[in-house]
């Protein structure tokens, strides 16, 4: 997994490298959609599938979490599995927050365990089988759109409105995993999260292909809101887009007087937790962090130091709730 993605990615021309690397691309592209293609195996109860056309983040998560809560409204036992990126714990093994640590099963598990039950598997079929072991009635899969071990039984992709599919391209040269239009004859519907010019480019295609589009926004959580408004605020995150929180940091009415950015899934040391407190501090401003960045920083955060520290959740928030509650019902029908 990339700990962050290249600027030219982003350019909506191609630049001179990304053509060059255009044709690994194509081999890329080829390669990953025959995996999508291959069938999978049946975990005996319902998958839904939670990924992205792309490497890097989109907002997998937050979305994993809404529709876990859905489907918790609807009376069903929803378990999340994740592969536990950066943990050590192979699995599979149901996460437990309070015990395990980010070190052990992944930052997203560690976060997501908090929202909903969560298991963690390198081995998604084996996974799947102790979610239901451990009584669950759905499944809902936090990345691996692109992964055809498990029958997946509704497939949605998530897009951030802002960024869209950058360049259009497959890796190396580009975002994507596998060409766009591919991609979207496998998917069931697609969730846009924010607005955007690449975003809706997105939207004109996927509607062309007769696939719903489901708006949303990430919002973050009012208390959070509060602390910021009017504030200066260093921005300190390890996450795909760190762009992304940056803008949720200037909509809650903060001012950025400082970034301390570091790679997706950064394993934080002490010297991290110094220079974020010492940045603070030469600018007499707060200091604020992502949910999913606490699950690290936690453990070597100073006590003295939490007065000036913000962590600032986000949910997920659906437009047209009809929307989403509509695939989740038509999934609960056909099954």
């Amino acid at each position: 997994m990339l700990r962050r993605a290249p600027r030219f990615w982003w350019r909506e021309k191609p630049t001179l490298l990304a053509r060059l690397l255009q044709p690994l691309g194509f081999l890329y592209g080829r390669i990953t959609l025959q995996r999508m293609r291959q069938p999978g195996a049946d975990a005996g109860l319902p998958v839904i599938c939670v990924g992205n056309f792309i490497a890097g983040g989109a907002g997998k998560t937050p979305t994993a979490i809404a529709i876990a809560r859905l489907l918790d409204e609807r009376g069903e036992k929803p378990f999340v599995l994740m592969r536990g990126y950066g943990g050590r714990l192979a699995g599979p093994v149901e996460v437990d927050p309070d015990r395990h640590r980010a070190a052990d099963v992944g930052d997203e598990p560690q976060l997501m365990a908090r929202h909903a039950r969560t298991v963690i598997a390198r081995d998604r079929v084996a996974g799947a089988r102790l979610a239901r072991g451990l009584g669950a009635t759905i499944v809902v899969m936090d990345d691996g759109l692109q992964n055809p071990s498990l029958v997946k039984h509704l497939k949605l992709a998530v897009v951030d409105g802002s960024s869209g599919m950058g360049n259009g391209l497959c890796l190396p040269a580009g975002p994507l995993r596998a060409p766009l239009a591919e991609q979207l004859s496998e998917t069931d519907a697609v969730i846009l999260i924010g607005r955007g010019d690449a975003g809706e480019r997105v939207a004109t295609i996927a509607r062309a292909q007769q696939k719903p589009v489901l708006h949303a926004a990430l919002k973050p959580a009012g208390a959070a809101v509060e602390q910021l408004r009017g504030q200066k605020v260093v921005a300190l995150s390890g996450i795909g887009r760190p762009e992304k929180f940056a803008a949720t940091l200037r909509e809650a009415g903060a001012t950025i007087v400082a970034e301390q950015v570091h790679g997706d899934h950064h394993a934080y040391e002490q010297t991290d937790v110094a220079a974020a407190i010492a940045a603070a501090q030469e600018h007499s401003a707060l200091i604020a962090t992502t949910e999913k960045d606490w699950t690290k920083l936690a453990p070597l955060w100073p006590e003295d130091a939490r007065e000036s520290l913000v962590v600032v959740p986000v949910s997920l928030v659906f437009a047209e709730p009809v929307a989403i509650t509509g695939l989740l019902a038509a999934l609960a029908k056909a099954g």
